[in-house]
């Protein structure tokens, strides 16, 4: 087994940095020996993507997201890492100098840009260095659209923000060179899975309340007939001989009562890990709370 050291190099809401030494202790036993393949359908931000490829030598990698943005970002990377990186040094250059009410200006134009490009459907090297840059600028991190599919969060204070991490965004290329990457719906990897692969899910979670819905990665819901779809999706690719983990939300935080992923997932095995709440523009409501790790064995 070798080890490198690569990160994400996006913060992604419902990123699972913080909880990737509890998912890992969970992993197949036989990965990087019998079991050669690993895909994940909803990426997101990678961290677990990424501590697979610091670990374990595959044979096949594939991953997806319907973000046709951030898939283009991971495409880029892998294709085209130095004018990437290029452009993300010239907006550091010419960022971080500048004072908060500049940094505002420049922030804003960028995001507009961003905006312009997205209602065209351009998916390129330029598109991929904005998503970077106002990820690593704006408030919290956070990848969110509004109504019309237009990115909307502010800027952030981040006196000294990494803009350009040059090393590891060269790392994370190398890494991707032979991963196969796809803008797409989860079923898109039903070909690529087979009893050789290791599965993670890590889709958009079931809301705790009315109020604490953040699906907003794209123009799209996830609703519960999604996520009832998702689990058949699950079962089925998990019959087939595939070693699956999902995560997602436990609802028992908010009402005892409700059974609705436990009844989904009855026939696996369901542990209730406990996480810190992330993403909250109110700090004192990022406490522990429980979710779910679904394991197919």
């Amino acid at each position: 087994m070798k080890e490198k050291r690569m990160k994400p190099f996006v913060k992604w809401a419902g990123g699972k940095g913080q909880l990737i030494d509890t998912i890992k202790k969970q992993y197949p036993k036989g990965l990087g020996v019998t079991i050669r393949k690993y895909a994940e359908p909803f990426v997101g931000g990678g961290a677990v993507l990424f501590d697979i490829l610091n670990k374990y030598e595959l044979d096949e990698i594939y991953i997806s997201d319907t973000n046709a943005e951030l898939i283009n970002t991971y495409k880029v990377l892998r294709n085209n890492a130095d004018d990437l990186i290029s452009m993300l040094l010239q907006y550091k250059d010419e960022y971080i100098h500048l004072s908060d009410d500049f940094r505002k200006e420049y922030y804003y134009k960028k995001r507009k840009r961003f905006n312009d490009l997205k209602c065209q459907e351009v998916l390129d090297t330029e598109m991929a260095s904005l998503l970077i840059f106002l990820n690593r600028t704006c408030f919290n991190g956070l990848y969110r659209v509004n109504s019309k599919g237009e990115y909307n969060v502010p800027i952030g204070s981040y006196k000294t923000p990494l803009i350009c991490d040059e090393d590891n965004l060269r790392h994370v290329s190398e890494a991707l060179s032979n991963v196969t990457i796809v803008c797409g719906d989860y079923r898109k990897s039903n070909d690529f899975v087979d009893r050789n692969t290791f599965v993670y899910f890590d889709p958009p979670y079931r809301p705790l309340n009315a109020t604490s819905s953040f699906t907003a990665y794209t123009e799209n819901a996830f609703d519960d007939e999604a996520q009832a779809e998702l689990a058949n999706y699950i079962q089925q690719v998990s019959d087939r001989g595939a070693y699956v983990i999902a995560s997602n939300s436990d609802p028992k935080n908010t009402d005892p009562d409700d059974d609705f992923l436990d009844e989904l997932y009855s026939k696996m095995k369901i542990m209730r890990i406990s996480a810190s709440r992330m993403i909250n523009s109110n700090a004192s409501s990022r406490g522990k709370i429980s979710e779910l790790l679904i394991c197919s064995y």
